[in-house]
């Protein structure tokens, strides 16, 4: 009998380690075997726009209209650059690299652009998949490994949106970008640095 519920145990324990293996195996390769499509984001006016000032405070308060009278509003996508309109400068630029070149899968290339409201992944933005990749202002220059991003005050821009392409990540407002020297990509999953860039101020 003995014997009968020491096998049940270590059947239930190898179910259970078993289990545990192939989700965390099936969340790692899940990124490799489904990659999300190539983005191809563009920036918009309002990410190089020079805020407007403020409206001319009023005499005296308009009477707010009744239901009835609201007017229905659309809230429309944001503009491309026109063409006509001259290419915006950066206030920063830095290309992303293989910090680690003897490991294989974690890497990254291209450049990323840094302007006052957004950071952009440039076209020839790209990295090895991996799962839960977020975007990282980090307030360190030349990262190379996880120690330059842990324990920093870092600003995260959100979730990784495509392993490549062109992408555009809103900078919260009041963000000193003199600050931030380093964009890098961070697996959130794992706490490992995937490809870190330098950024270098752009002369005006």
């Amino acid at each position: 009998m003995r014997r009968f519920f020491r096998g049940v145990v270590i059947f239930l324990i190898g179910g259970i380690v078993g289990t545990a293996f192939g989700v965390a195996l099936g969340f790692f390769l899940f990124p490799y075997v489904f990659p999300p499509p190539p983005a191809a984001e563009q920036l918009t006016a309002a990410d190089v726009a020079s805020p407007a000032p403020p409206p001319p405070q009023a005499a005296a308060p308009a009477p707010t209209p009744t239901p009835d009278a609201l007017p229905a509003t659309t809230v429309a996508p944001p503009s491309p650059i026109p063409p006509s309109q001259p290419a915006p400068v950066a206030v920063a630029t830095g290309t992303f690299i293989h910090a680690n070149p003897s490991d294989p899968v974690h890497w990254g290339r291209g450049r990323v652009s840094v302007y006052e409201k957004v950071v952009f992944l440039e076209p020839d933005f790209e990295v090895g998949p991996g799962p839960k990749y977020h975007v990282y202002l980090v307030p360190k220059a030349n990262i190379r490994n996880e120690n330059g991003v842990k324990g920093t005050m870092f600003i995260d821009l959100g979730r990784l949106r495509a392993f490549k392409g062109s992408q555009r990540y809103p900078i919260p407002a009041g963000v000193d970008l003199k600050n931030y020297p380093s964009v890098v990509i961070w697996c959130e999953a794992f706490g490992v640095l995937i490809t870190p860039a330098d950024l270098q101020p752009v002369a005006r």
